[in-house]
């Protein structure tokens, strides 16, 4: 087969034009075109009043060589790229070996699990939350009724804190073995949307990831994989050589119980405030890591859809409009827009008592009436948390406490219409931007919340922004807080063998760890160090 990309057509065509635009493009006649498929449909909405819709499409022909050599030296036409998974290895069908222990169910440890179990090794995979469907009652308790359960909420159980994001599908990390179409090609069998496969920005939503979670869950135990919920790991037995190598040999559980293991794959999120304490106190090797802190900010969808899409806005090809927008302040720190949520909702993700933290979170309709996104400001360990490898955790939980206090000390979050914060007045009441967090939100000045120089940047980004997008800067807008979890404060440095640097055996992993952001990029990581361990096992 041969792969066309950058293959334009108007928004609202007819379906023969693709087609037709396949053979002038190739310059061939309907004979020689025997089928093609669509590999990849985004837009092109620079011209809002001519929105363009951009294919790849992979076409079978009945004569490709002559077609090829013609297009030689173009890179828009090519042979299409063989995105097939190959396993690295495969375990005896007796295999009675060791069994490699995940810890955490999130996109990371929820695909380390599935492709070990694909290859035979029958993995034991231990979550401190509970299954999804009892975590998502959980969660409802703190938005609801202002419940939290420390051990089950947005960022515990299974599935992961991405179980309630927009379940976003989309990464920028290089992936030249194309380990993101397993990815999707397992994410289609387990539930989603067939079109998540075509879709240049799929996403799934909250609602489907919840039975796409149980359904991966059930290949994995059908495959002898094990699952212990509300298993917490609260230590780790190291061997310790003469020679001071170190190797893991097993696990001390919360109730006590003692796991064997020598292969632990860890991939806990970048919320395990307790575990990478724990780590640090055993002496594996961590390091901070910057990260990022802001608010989330709300406008009516309608409000994006205008700006973005025109006359437009509503083609239901074209969906809610999102964006991304980023820009350097004078004090040095960039300002930018993070886990943007079309028609969806703010909603609160803290796992500790006594903390404030927020969320965006969208369903696969994307039809709540507010858009939401992040808007935060990079921070570093060397200016802003230096010495200790814990010190960004220690900051995240500073702001978040800041935050808590100023939203009444009930898990309201703070809030503040966008107007007032540029002017660098306390809000009182709302306007006409209705706010969708829940428990709900109290009125107060967000600089009380965050650190100076974010304030600062974040205020001259805001004017920016309206520049870019009409209606951004309105003082309707509402702005809530905070937002600390970005990515995570710590990095679980691992060698070129996916091993922790100082504790043969630990395979940092995902988010938590420090290598990924997002569910795709989480999930592909999952897969590199399952084959990592695969690889170790089978030396």
């Amino acid at each position: 087969m041969l792969r066309i990309t950058e293959l334009k057509l108007p928004l609202h065509h007819a379906d023969e034009e693709l087609t037709a635009a396949i053979r002038n493009r190739l310059r061939i006649t309907p004979r020689d075109l025997v089928r093609f498929s669509i590999a990849r449909r985004a837009h092109d909405a620079r011209i809002k009043s001519d929105i363009q819709l951009v294919y790849s499409v992979d076409v079978t022909l009945r004569n490709e060589a002559p077609v090829l050599a013609r297009f030689k030296k173009d890179r828009h036409v090519q042979p299409t790229p063989n995105t097939s998974y190959k396993f690295v290895a495969q375990a005896p069908a007796d295999y009675k070996g060791p069994r490699p222990v995940v810890i955490g169910t999130g996109p990371c440890g929820l695909f380390a699990g599935l492709i070990l179990a694909q290859m035979g090794y029958k993995p034991i995979i231990v979550d401190r939350g509970k299954v999804v469907r009892e975590r998502t009652k959980d969660t409802w308790g703190l938005w609801r009724k202002s419940v939290l359960n420390p051990e089950s909420n947005v960022q515990f159980g299974e599935g992961g804190a991405g179980t309630f994001s927009d379940g976003k599908l989309y990464s920028r990390i290089k992936d030249a073995r194309h380990l993101d179409r397993k990815v999707l090609i397992e994410f289609v069998k387990a539930g989603a949307p067939p079109e998540i496969l075509t879709e240049a920005h799929p996403h799934i939503g909250t609602f489907r990831l919840v039975t796409m979670v149980e359904s991966m869950r059930a290949t994995i135990e059908a495959l002898g994989g094990e699952y212990r919920f509300e298993t917490r790991v609260d230590g780790i037995d190291v061997a310790t050589a003469a020679d001071g190598t170190r190797k893991v040999r097993g696990l001390h559980l919360h109730t006590g119980d003692y796991l064997e293991a020598e292969q632990v794959v860890l991939a806990v999120g970048h919320s395990a405030r307790d575990t990478f304490a724990m780590l640090h106190a055993e002496g594996v090797y961590l390091e901070a890591k910057p990260f990022s802190i802001g608010v989330r900010i709300e406008h009516p969808q309608s409000w994006i859809d205008d700006a973005r899409f025109g006359p437009n806005a509503g083609n239901p090809i074209l969906g809610a409009a999102d964006y991304a927008l980023s820009h350097h302040a004078k004090n040095g720190r960039t300002a930018y827009s993070f886990c943007m949520c079309p028609g969806g909702t703010v909603v609160a993700a803290t796992s500790e008592e006594g903390r404030v933290a927020t969320n965006g979170m969208s369903q696969y309709s994307r039809n709540e009436r507010n858009a939401n996104s992040g808007l935060v400001v990079g921070i570093d360990p060397a200016r802003d948390y230096p010495g200790d490898p814990l010190a960004g955790i220690a900051l995240q939980r500073h702001w978040e406490s800041r935050a808590f206090v100023a939203g009444g000390s009930t898990y309201a979050a703070p809030a503040q219409l966008l107007g007032d914060f540029l002017a660098g007045r306390a809000s009182t009441k709302l306007a006409s931007v209705v706010p969708s967090y829940k428990p709900g939100v109290y009125m107060t000045d967000l600089a009380e919340c965050l650190p100076e120089f974010a304030v600062t940047a974040m205020r001259e980004a805001l004017v920016q922004f309206g520049r870019e997008i009409p209606g951004y800067d309105h003082p309707d807008a509402v702005l809530t807080g905070v937002e600390t979890r970005t990515s995570s404060p710590v990095r679980i440095t691992r060698g070129d063998d996916f091993q922790s640097l100082n504790t043969a055996g630990l395979f940092p992993a995902g988010e938590g760890a420090g290598y990924a952001g997002g569910i795709l990029s989480a999930a592909v990581d999952g897969i590199k160090v399952a084959e990592a361990v695969a690889r170790a096992m089978t030396a």
